[in-house]
């Protein structure tokens, strides 16, 4: 698969699929980017870490400081206790919302 057609492919995923968190996710807001594709998040109940983006979203989409995002949490990790599963956009939080997940 092309680099092009990789990237409609996740772009296509983000914008259109909507996604519920399973048990073990988190929902958390990015507070800030850390670089190497490490963003420091904060859960609902306020606590901090740091979370990695994974290589299929670096260099296709982009978050920013306040962004909301669904956390895969990694179990061996020591600074990095996080992975992003997914990445919620407006239409996505008013779809959980009016699940009442959120």
């Amino acid at each position: 698969m092309s680099k092009a057609t990789k990237r409609k492919h996740v772009v296509k995923e983000v914008l259109e699929d909507c996604v519920t968190p399973t048990e073990d996710q988190h929902i958390m807001r990015v507070l800030g980017s850390n670089g190497n594709n490490l963003h420091e998040a904060v859960t609902g109940s306020g606590e901090r870490f740091l979370v990695s983006m994974p290589t299929k979203f670096r260099k296709n989409i982009w978050i920013k400081r306040g962004d909301f995002v669904i956390v895969d949490p990694i179990k061996e990790g020591e600074k990095v206790k996080g992975e992003i599963s997914f990445i919620l956009y407006r239409d996505h939080i008013k779809y959980l919302r009016k699940l009442g997940v959120w």
